[in-house]
């Protein structure tokens, strides 16, 4: 080019064009009860690229039983109406051989919800059948890399029932949302200290997304004026923290049913949006979040064949326990009594998977 130009000429600047870097290929991404309220809260995050990245494609695959078809014709018609420039194609369905082919991820919501005078062994046997079902799917359709979120209650449970029917998929690559009871902790703490939400990091919850999950906050820390302060000296109000608190956090769901008539929406998509973005990019550096994981190897005495939210850190989208955090006897009783309850529901459960 500079051979070109006469000799007089003195460039100021010289500008190379070079062709914009290609585009990721799609990543394919199932949400199963695709048709409900949680789902029409979910949908626009992912398919916006709040969860995946702003600059990943995306090809959305909704799932759902026949008679919520035509509701799902509905939601894709406002997909498509968004006009969002990530989002290449959007899969209707009620098949699973559709609904799970070649997945780079699976959240799934559906799951049978308990019904008025239903007894908790009649909701667990319902909802065995469905996850034998997308578990074996999983197995047979999807990628063997796929990372599977189980959010439809029980949720732990439900999200060991998928994991032993998909038995070419890796155990570590089930995980089950508990993050909605860990930003409900922070959030109290938050509240409580008078700072905003970003600066508390690191409470725990221990075991089951039910009423004996235990939140705890021995090992969290609290951001006061630019200093962090362990939470109990932040909170100064151990009886609080050690009742009312625990209880709230425990109670919440029920507490927003009573107060909508309706469960957790909003607030849970949100949950699974911060869940699938700290599988996929990480977590930050000195901070960890709560997820229910298979306790294999865990240094916490719990029985290893179950799926228990505990403390874990991200990387490489592989999350690694947070090992050998010292344990009181306050939080030991609570870390076994929620570890019991899902013992009784896992056994109850593989009875009937045996059957």
């Amino acid at each position: 080019l500079m051979k070109a130009l006469p000799n007089n000429f003195r460039p100021t600047c010289i500008l190379f064009l070079f062709p914009p870097p290609p585009q990721p290929e799609p990543i394919r991404v199932v949400v199963t009860g695709a048709a409900g309220q949680i789902a029409y809260s979910l949908l626009y995050s992912i398919a916006k690229g709040d969860v995946f990245g702003k600059d990943q494609p995306i090809i959305l695959v909704l799932l759902d039983i026949p008679p919520m078809l035509p509701v799902l014709d509905g939601v894709v018609m406002e997909l498509q109406d968004c006009a969002l420039p990530l989002l290449r194609e959007v899969i209707p369905t009620d098949k699973v051989e559709v609904g799970f082919k070649d997945l780079d991820a699976a959240i799934l919501v559906g799951s049978m919800p308990r019904k008025e005078g239903m007894e908790r062994k009649d909701l667990l046997k319902a909802n065995v059948a469905i996850f034998k079902t997308q578990g074996a799917a999983l197995d047979k359709y999807a990628k063997k890399t796929v990372k599977v979120l189980v959010v439809g209650n029980p949720a732990n449970t439900n999200c060991l029932i998928a994991s032993k029917s998909a038995p070419s998929i890796p155990k570590e690559n089930f995980s089950c949302l508990t993050r909605l009871d860990h930003n409900r902790a922070s959030s109290q703490v938050a509240m409580r200290c008078g700072v905003s939400s970003d600066k508390v990091k690191n409470v725990i919850i221990w075991g089951n997304h039910s009423s004996t999950q235990y939140p705890d906050v021995h090992h969290a820390k609290v951001n006061v004026h630019g200093s962090e302060t362990p939470a109990y000296d932040a909170v100064k109000d151990e009886t609080w923290l050690r009742g009312d608190f625990i209880s709230t956090v425990q109670q919440r769901g029920a507490a927003v049913i009573k107060a909508r008539k309706l469960s957790s929406a909003m607030s849970a998509a949100k949950a699974i949006c911060d869940h699938m973005r700290d599988i996929w990019f990480g977590t930050k550096e000195g901070e960890f979040i709560s997820m229910g994981v298979y306790a294999a190897g865990n240094s916490y005495g719990i029985p290893e064949d179950l799926i228990y939210s505990f403390p874990v850190e991200i990387k490489n989208k592989t999350w690694k326990m947070v090992d050998g955090l010292p344990i009181n006897d306050f939080s030991r009783a609570k870390m076994d009594a929620t570890a019991a309850e899902l013992v009784e529901e896992r056994d109850t459960a593989m009875d009937f998977l045996s059957q």
